[in-house]
């Protein structure tokens, strides 16, 4: 592999995963489109949907991961929602990672771009929870819980994707939950999710090896860097950031596919 293919990459995966660590999200909503645009962008040759959606997957996995450790500590974690969302978005991650196989490349990025929009509507939809910091005192409908997170395990398994740009809207908006305990517990369920997606991706064949050990040298670096800051940063300031990434990615990737 070239030396500028292969820093790049590495730049791609740092980007996706310091904003991993920074919003509570698993980076491919940022890391799609990047893998999927800017080689080719640069002269080389592209990764087709199939392995950008294989590569995501592992950058999530070790990014999320990266991520809870450097919150576990913090006391933002709520256990009881991490095991709660967790089991029904592994369950739907296992299945919509299994069954990406059966579909077609174009078919791959509409379910991402339908994801993306859903998200921003989410995030620009006024939240009304508070701001508390203990994870302790959260109380959540568990069987809706449930049906929300294995939809969008289901969905964003199709894309390799962790699911955390869906859930963390879901979680402010629906749920109610502060949005410090959003970002840390989605973290946790997104990590959870990305084990049957990256899994299912390896099993069938779309991981190429080489990038994907790329992004995770990024991610081993850039997802707890982010953490750092984000624990920084006010939460409205942290809200506005997502919103700002969710919707320059929501209008990139429907400009592509209606083009």
């Amino acid at each position: 592999m070239d030396i500028s293919f292969i820093l790049l990459i590495f730049f791609i995966g740092f980007v996706g995963s310091f904003m991993s660590g920074m919003l509570g999200v698993g980076g491919a909503i940022l890391n799609y489109p990047l893998l999927l645009y800017i080689p080719v962008l640069f002269g080389f040759t592209g990764f087709n949907a199939h392995q950008v959606s294989g590569i995501v997957a592992v950058q999530v996995f070790v990014a999320t991961f990266s991520g809870v450790w450097a919150y576990r500590k913090g006391g933002y974690l709520n256990k009881e929602l991490i095991t709660v969302m967790g089991l029904s978005i592994l369950i739907g991650s296992l299945v919509g990672g299994y069954g990406s196989h059966f579909f077609s490349e174009d078919f791959i990025n509409l379910v991402y771009g339908i994801l993306a929009i859903i998200a921003a509507v989410m995030m620009l939809i006024p939240k009304t929870g508070t701001e508390g910091n203990h994870s302790d005192h959260v109380r959540f409908p568990k069987i809706l819980t449930s049906v929300i997170t294995f939809a969008v395990g289901l969905a964003s398994g199709i894309v390799g994707a962790g699911g955390a740009f869906l859930l963390v809207p879901l979680m402010l908006v629906v749920l109610k939950i502060p949005t410090r305990i959003t970002i840390a517990t989605s973290l946790a369920v997104t990590f959870i999710s990305s084990i049957g997606t990256t899994a299912t991706k390896l099993i069938i064949g779309h991981v190429p090896i080489m990038p994907a050990l790329i992004i995770i040298a990024a991610s081993l670096m850039a997802s707890p860097l982010g953490v750092l800051i984000g624990k920084k940063m006010k939460a409205k300031v942290l809200q506005g950031i997502l919103i700002f990434v969710i919707l320059i990615t929501t209008v990139k990737i429907w400009f592509d596919i209606l083009h």
